[in-house]
């Protein structure tokens, strides 16, 4: 326990990697820098148990501190006013409007099922039938042509 904190294990006790972006693992690596150097200023060294979410210290964000930052960043920003949590809708959605399997995109979700992110997420994929027909399409064509 920290401060009310608690942390605790996946829902299915395993630990779940994914792969990260170039572009995110660089602003990570950046913030990172700067955290350890606001650390420095007050003191404090910077070590693999510091969260990369944190306070200026380092110690441990209280997720309603996180939500009342998020309220606060949206309201000044003027868009649309959404929960923290839709993040992670939106991070799914985009996933699968881009066309990134199914399956991958549950496991980086952390669902058990790849049905679970389909019965959540479908109604992305209507649109996704037509670009399907069409690619499709184009490769009946180009065997047509190489026949």
């Amino acid at each position: 326990m920290n401060g009310g904190v608690r942390l605790k294990e996946t829902k299915n006790g395993r630990a779940r990697t994914i792969a990260m972006s170039v572009t995110v693992r660089d602003e990570l690596r950046t913030h990172r820098l700067r955290q350890a150097e606001e650390m420095l200023k007050l003191g404090k060294r910077l070590t693999e148990d510091n969260f990369v979410a944190a306070l200026e210290d380092g110690s441990l964000m209280q997720p309603t501190f996180i939500t009342h930052e998020w309220v606060d960043l949206i309201g000044a920003s003027g868009l649309p006013r959404v929960r923290f949590h839709d993040l992670r809708h939106a991070h799914a959605t985009h996933m699968l409007s881009l066309g990134i399997h199914p399956k991958v995109a549950s496991e980086r979700l952390g669902h058990s099922r790849v049905g679970t992110t389909l019965d959540l997420y479908s109604h992305v994929l209507p649109g996704m039938q037509e670009d399907a027909a069409a690619k499709l399409d184009a490769a009946l064509k180009a065997a047509q042509k190489g026949a």
